[in-house]
């Protein structure tokens, strides 16, 4: 699965002021209402809901929340690169900077499973970490994270 086919151009977003977690999830539900056309509270019910279970923060400012929900018609990512790191409650207790939220259709098992695989892959790159943490337009993120995963990241 190629991040490009999950992640719209539109759907990466540059953040600036953000000083929490909860203003982030519910930034990136709003964005994945407009994407979707699902209700942004049924959205930030997922993320929250999920979050709740254990923080997705994974460590070296990396964070990829994501839930599912009834509705959707297939898994829909959401890119945000943040000016200043917030408190994400991550493994390493890091501030986060750039997180990726994947919603996946309930029942949606192994695509969910194969665009968590893929996200995480490409976020243990460092030269696409350095790269993401250097860019502050959009575009060029969005034409760093659809990169074809083959061949350009470590397994």
């Amino acid at each position: 699965m190629e991040l490009s086919d999950i992640l719209a151009k539109h759907a990466v977003l540059t953040c600036t002021g953000m000083t929490s977690k909860r203003q982030l999830f519910e930034l990136l539900a709003d964005k994945a209402a407009e994407l979707t056309g699902l209700d942004r509270a049924d959205i930030l019910a997922a993320i929250v809901g999920r979050e709740e279970l254990g923080s997705t923060g994974l460590g070296n400012g990396i964070a990829i929340p994501h839930g599912k929900l009834a509705g959707l018609k297939g898994v829909v990512a959401v890119f945000a690169r943040l000016d200043h790191p917030i408190d994400f409650d991550a493994v390493d207790d890091q501030a986060v900077d750039l997180v990726m939220m994947l919603l996946a259709p309930v029942g949606a098992g192994a695509d969910h499973l194969k665009a968590l695989s893929s996200v995480a892959r490409m976020l243990r790159t460092e030269d696409i970490i350095d790269q993401l943490r250097h860019e502050t337009e959009a575009e060029r993120l969005y034409a760093i994270l659809s990169q074809p995963l083959e061949g350009n990241y470590a397994a």
